[in-house]
């Protein structure tokens, strides 16, 4: 689990190699958790939303959760297309995950495939 964390950001810009189920999953699973533990406890310190802005402190806490979600967004974009790499896919099978509800699914679905691991390696 946490070798899985570790990869994820040690490879955060890395669109072209391979990413097993586990190197995907958990820091999926991690930062989800934490990313909702952590708006909880400044929400909670603040007295209010995120999103609500009063002051000078309110707008960089603001400006600091908005670049830690890209930075995290893009480590996550980037172990998809490894994973999708890792099940003999092109990245660009991400964009299957546009497509409301059946593209959610059938993504959910190319992310607990086993492994193929050919062409990535």
């Amino acid at each position: 689990m946490i070798n899985s964390y570790k990869k994820f950001w040690d490879n955060i810009f890395n669109f072209s190699s391979t990413s097993s189920r586990s190197d995907y999953w958990w820091p999926v699973i991690i930062n989800y958790i934490l990313g909702g533990l952590l708006i909880g406890i400044i929400q909670k310190l603040m007295g209010h939303s995120i999103e609500d802005i009063y002051t000078i402190s309110d707008l960089t806490t603001n400006t600091l959760v908005r670049l830690v979600t890209i930075i995290v967004w893009i480590g996550t974009l980037s172990v998809k297309v490894r994973r999708l790499h890792d099940t003999d896919r092109s990245g660009w099978w991400i964009l299957i995950d546009l497509i409301p509800l059946i593209g959610t699914i059938w993504f959910f679905i190319l992310m607990i495939l086993p492994s193929k691991r050919s062409r990535w390696n």
